[in-house]
């Protein structure tokens, strides 16, 4: 049963990257997020894509959540302006807790961190372990490589071709956006047409 949409956990980078476009990307999805009413779910830092997404949220009126362990508290600056923060014992625990707040996944730019938790969030839903949307933003081609990696453990017969359907690849913010308040819609349209939540 689809959940009504109102939290999106958003992956990326503690770094700005090379390209311009990804700190704008990031910034497009903070203020995107508020001014439809998601809150936004983070990373708990300061720095980075991580900062940014954080930063438009907050400066367009949005609710954001951050969720940092303890050993990161310094490393990646947890964000003082930011008012819900979680501080966990481990990353493991970052990423549970993540994941139980979220209705769905925005997966930006990012390194390894970001790798590891999109795959991790990937391979739960694999295992049914939940079913909620994950969007890869594939701001100027930086998903393409990764999204590749699972297409080659498609073809070499390491995974099932249902995989692919298990992530949704989008071009850009404003598409990904826009996928995210369709998929709100129908998570609405589905509980309104439910018996029980009557």
């Amino acid at each position: 049963m689809p959940t009504a949409l109102s939290s999106v956990a958003v992956f990326c980078g503690s770094r700005f990257g090379s390209n311009p476009a990804y700190a704008e990307a990031a910034a497009a999805t903070g203020r995107g997020l508020a001014e439809a009413g998601f809150r936004l779910i983070y990373g708990g830092g300061k720095v980075g894509l991580m900062g940014v997404v954080a930063d438009a949220a907050l400066a367009a009126g949005g609710t954001v959540s951050g969720v940092i362990p303890r050993f990161l508290q310094s490393r990646e600056v947890m964000h003082d302006g930011v008012e819900n923060l979680l501080v966990t014992d481990s990353m493991h625990d970052r990423k549970q807790s993540m994941f139980e707040d979220a209705d769905a996944f925005l997966v930006l730019p990012g390194g390894l961190g970001t790798f590891d938790e999109f795959f991790e969030i990937l391979t739960w839903r694999q295992l049914r372990l939940h079913d909620k949307p994950i969007l890869i933003v594939d701001v100027g081609g930086w998903a393409r490589a990764l999204t590749g990696t699972i297409d080659r453990a498609i073809a070499d017969g390491f995974a099932d071709p249902s995989a692919r359907a298990l992530f949704e690849h989008l071009p850009d913010v404003p598409q990904a956006l826009a996928r995210l308040a369709e998929l709100g819609r129908t998570a609405r349209t589905v509980h309104a047409g439910d018996p029980a939540m009557l």
